[in-house]
């Protein structure tokens, strides 16, 4: 068994508390719904002071900093760091559901859809995407899970909140290939400190 992650900062423990509400909801939809709202009202909420660890951009890529990871439920919460127009390929969440909240910042998503697949290449087509602030949250239940990430600012950090269904420790990135296809190959994902 692995050993739990627990990051001590001002409300951390009212916002598992409310993670562990919502989490144990049964259906994934009403999961990711009460999770949208209770992010929303704790990035709100002044007495929720992240750790200041995760303002600290990474100069290379954008920072992944586990706060908690739920030895009962299985959940984990990552912040993440974007620096100045950093941001990430078409990806995937493994299968997992994903709700994603803007704790500072701003972030741009934009989610995609499969359209075709011929062995290990892919065909996309953008379907929307959003500017999202602090206080905003989304989430993705698969199989509508392949999307971007990025800071759009030239001079400004953002951090964001996401809760998986359980520790992420891999996904799968498309990159362009020839035209509208995209080639997946696997990514491991590591931590930041």
């Amino acid at each position: 068994m692995k050993a739990t992650t627990r990051v001590a900062f001002p409300g951390a423990e009212e916002l598992i508390e409310r993670i562990d509400d919502a989490v144990a909801r049964s259906d994934p939809r009403d999961v990711v719904h009460a999770l949208r709202r209770s992010m929303c009202a704790m990035i709100r909420d002044s007495d929720v002071r992240l750790p200041d660890c995760v303002f600290e951009p990474h100069r290379e890529h954008y920072a992944r900093r586990e706060l908690y990871r739920s030895p009962s439920l299985g959940y984990s919460v990552i912040a993440m760091t974007w620096g100045p127009g950093q941001g990430t390929p078409i990806h995937d969440h493994s299968g997992m559901w994903c709700v994603e909240g803007v704790w500072a910042g701003e972030i741009e998503v934009v989610q995609y859809e499969l359209r075709e697949q011929s062995g290990d290449r892919f065909q996309f087509e953008s379907v929307g995407g959003m500017q999202a602030g602090p206080g905003s949250a989304g989430s993705l239940i698969p199989p509508h899970e392949y999307h971007t990430i990025a800071n759009p600012s030239a001079d400004a950090i953002a951090v964001s909140v996401h809760v998986y269904r359980a520790e992420m420790t891999q996904c799968n990135v498309f990159r362009r290939v020839d035209g509208d296809w995209y080639e997946r190959s696997p990514r491991r994902l590591g931590l930041d400190h």
